[in-house]
C-alpha cells in the first residue's frame, strides 16, 4: 500500500530541502554582493541579472499558458521591484481572473517548464543519466570518475548556470498558489465519492502507478535542482564569511 505513494513521499522528502537551499543560496548571494557594493538597488540590479534566464522562463511561462487558456493579460515585467512586505520581486504578469481551474493551470505553468529543461538538461548536454546508473548499481568509482569529466563536456558551464537559475525560480510564488485550494478541494472532494463509490481499487491499480511514476520524475527533478543549490551554497557561504571578516561589515 505504501509503495504506491512512494512518488508523493520522495517529491514532498526532496522538495522540503529544495526550497530550504534556495532560500538560503538566495541569501547568501545577495550578502555577498551587498558587502561588495554597499547598495542595496545595485545589488538586487546583480541579483536579478543572475536569475534573468530563469525569471524570463517563469513569467514567459504564465503568459503563455494565459494567452492559451484565453485570459487576459494586462501588464508583463521583468524589472525587479521591491515589495511592500520588503521581499524582491524579480517579475511578474498581471492577468483577470480566469476562473479557479484556469488560474491554478497559469500558477503552475512555471513548474511544468521548468520541470522540462531541467530533465532536457540532465539528460543531454550534462549526461546525468549513466551517474543515476552507477549509483544505483554501487559503482562509485565509476562514478567520481564520471564527475570528474562532466566539466569537460561541451558548455557544460553554461548549462550547469541555465539548470541553476531555471530550477531556483520554478517554484511557484505564494501569488501563484493562491487558487490551488479551493481546486485542490474540489478534487479532494471527488476522489472522496470515487473511493466512497467502490472505486478505491480500481485507481489503486490503474491511476496510482501513472501517478507514482509521475511525481517520482518530479522528485529526481527536485532533488537534482537540490544539489545543484548545495554546491552553489558552499562557496557562496564560504565568499560571505570572507568578506565579512575583511570588511567588518556582516548581513544577518
Amino acid at each position: 500500500m505504501l509503495s504506491a505513494f512512494a512518488g508523493l513521499l520522495w517529491l514532498i522528502a526532496l522538495l522540503v530541502p529544495l526550497v530550504f537551499l534556495q532560500r538560503l543560496l538566495h541569501r547568501e548571494i545577495q550578502a555577498v554582493f551587498l558587502i561588495l557594493t554597499r547598495r542595496v538597488g545595485v545589488t538586487q540590479v546583480i541579483f536579478a541579472l543572475i536569475f534573468f534566464p530563469g525569471v524570463l522562463l517563469h513569467e514567459l511561462s504564465h503568459f503563455l499558458m494565459a494567452k492559451l487558456l484565453g485570459v487576459k493579460t494586462r501588464h508583463f515585467s521583468l524589472l525587479p521591484q521591491s515589495t511592500p512586505d520588503g521581499r524582491l520581486q524579480l517579475g511578474s504578469v498581471e492577468m483577470i481572473s480566469g476562473g479557479a481551474i484556469r488560474d491554478s493551470l497559469i500558477g503552475i505553468a512555471p513548474l511544468i517548464s521548468g520541470a522540462l529543461f531541467v530533465a532536457y538538461a540532465a539528460v543531454y548536454p550534462l549526461r546525468l543519466l549513466g551517474l543515476v546508473d552507477f549509483v544505483r548499481a554501487g559503482y562509485w568509482e565509476l562514478f567520481w570518475m564520471g564527475v570528474q569529466i562532466l566539466p569537460g563536456l561541451p558548455n557544460f558551464w553554461l548549462w550547469f548556470y541555465l539548470t541553476f537559475t531555471v530550477s531556483s525560480t520554478m517554484l511557484p510564488s505564494a501569488s501563484d498558489r493562491e487558487p490551488w485550494l479551493p481546486v485542490g478541494i474540489g478534487l479532494g472532494v471527488l476522489l472522496f465519492l470515487a473511493v466512497m463509490a467502490g472505486a478505491g481499487p480500481w485507481m489503486l491499480a490503474n491511476l496510482a502507478p501513472p501517478v507514482n511514476s509521475f511525481l517520482g520524475g518530479l522528485a529526481a527533478i527536485f532533488g537534482l535542482s537540490a544539489g545543484v543549490h548545495f554546491l552553489l551554497l558552499l562557496p557562496f557561504a564560504l565568499i560571505h564569511r570572507i568578506l565579512a571578516r575583511l570588511t567588518g561589515v556582516d548581513i544577518g
